[in-house]
């Protein structure tokens, strides 16, 4: 059994506005994060996509991370390109390390327990027991 955590995806909206005017041509708050993270190390084992939309336009800056089809997929929003560069690595780290996606509650950076927009169930997940819910 190896040690090496399983390969995760960071995919940030770089068409997001942050609810700002942006001039046509001009750089939407979105792509300046995803660019942030393009130009720092990524953590083992994470990969960074762009992506054209998340539908998540009024709620700032937004990101999706998943990995595989066993793992919890999660939206986190309100992200700010000049500050959460470094919230988003820790964050990506602690969702790569946790086998299933589900980072313990105590362990989550502050900004991901106020600003989950969706949480998704893995692909391929045996269906709840519902007797014993």
């Amino acid at each position: 059994m190896s040690d090496t955590p399983a390969p995760v995806e960071l995919l940030v909206c770089v068409k997001c506005k942050r609810g700002t005017d942006v001039a046509e041509d001009g750089e939407r708050p979105g792509t300046a994060l995803y660019e942030s993270l393009a130009a720092r190390d990524l953590p083992e084992g994470v990969t960074l996509s762009p992506v054209e939309c998340l539908q998540n336009c009024e709620g700032g800056c937004s990101v999706a991370m998943r990995g595989g089809d066993l793992r919890w997929t999660y939206v986190y929003a309100n992200l700010h390109e000049a500050s959460d560069t470094d919230l988003l690595l820790e964050g990506i780290s602690l969702y790569r390390d946790a086998a299933d996606g589900l980072i313990p509650w105590r362990q989550r950076p502050e900004h991901f327990k106020r600003n989950c927009v969706a949480r998704i169930p893995p692909l391929r997940k045996p269906a709840p027991n519902l007797t014993d819910l």
